[in-house]
Formats: structure tokens, C-alpha cells, sequence
């Protein structure tokens, strides 16, 4: 929603457009997200181990969330197709899930937001983890996917309430 409560990609008629960002200030857009995927203590041992028949699942994962980010507009209509200027994608182990926390940080600087290129690099990188080890786990279970905060732009800043 806009400013004004009204969705900005949606016309009078209900059809849908890309929003016309070039009116915009250019500025530095910072946004973070984050998900994780639950697995089996003996899967998180694998992983964490580099014994994954698929190879190095973490840094795979790692480089997938990155490339997914740069491919937003390819896979999420209506959005922008950016300059990102930083894409990073760090995965933590959580002993507490068991699994694997996925945290994405996209920054440019531009005419529009960063949320669903960190959102889609968190994504994407769940879906590798899963696809990487889904001959060992099929229970895996992605969750908690977020934003977690951004900055810039005519919105301002947001932080998730809930964010650590």
C-alpha cells in the first residue's frame, strides 16, 4: 500500500501496472531479510560436515540467494529491474530450529526499494539448502521468511518489531 492506504499497483479499472518510479529521488535503499529451514539434527550434521552428496551446500545456497536477487524482476511481476549496488547472504547454523538461519542484505541506490530482492535472495536460498539435501530430509521445512527492516526512500525507515 501507498501512503495514502491505496495499492500502488493496481489501476482505477483493477489492472495491474508497474508503478512509474522515475518522478523519485535517488537514494540509498538498504533492506534485510530473513527465513530459515528446519531439518533433522543428522541433516544439520551433513551440511555442517560438507557431507552432502550434491557438494558444498551452504556456499551453493549462499551464491543461489545472491543470483536470485539479482533476478527479482525476472521473477516477481512488476518489479523494477535494479542496479544492485551489495547483495550478501549469510547462513547460520540453529542448533535451537535444528537448522539453518538465512539472513539477506541488498543495498543500491536508486529510484526504488530493495525489500523483495532481500526477500527472494532469503527465498531462493532456503529452496537450494532444501533441493541439496532433500535426498537425506524431505520433512525440511521453510519458515519465517521476513523482512526484517529497510532504509531510504519517501517511506522512510522500518524495522520489524520483532527484530532482533
Amino acid at each position: 500500500m501507498s501512503g495514502d492506504g491505496a495499492l500502488t499497483h493496481i489501476g482505477a479499472s483493477g489492472e495491474a501496472h508497474m508503478v512509474d518510479v522515475g518522478h523519485k529521488a535517488e537514494t540509498v535503499r538498504v533492506a534485510v531479510a530473513e527465513g530459515h529451514i528446519r531439518m533433522n539434527l543428522e541433516t544439520l550434521t551433513i551440511i555442517r560436515e560438507g557431507n552432502a552428496k550434491k557438494g558444498d551446500v551452504i556456499a551453493t545456497a549462499r551464491i543461489a540467494g545472491i543470483m536470485a536477487a539479482k533476478q527479482t524482476a525476472s521473477l516477481i511481476p512488476l518489479c523494477h529491474p535494479l542496479m544492485l549496488s551489495k547483495v550478501t547472504v549469510d547462513i547460520e547454523e540453529e542448533r535451537d530450529l535444528p537448522g539453518l538461519k538465512v539472513t539477506a542484505t541488498v543495498k543500491l541506490t536508486g529510484q526504488t526499494g530493495v525489500e523483495m530482492e532481500a526477500l527472494t535472495a532469503v527465498s531462493v536460498t532456503c529452496l537450494t539448502i532444501y533441493d541439496m539435501a532433500k535426498a537425506v530430509d524431505k520433512t525440511m521445512e521453510i519458515g519465517g521468511i521476513r523482512l526484517l527492516e529497510k532504509t531510504g526512500g519517501k517511506s522512510g525507515a522500518f524495522r520489524h518489531p520483532e527484530a532482533r
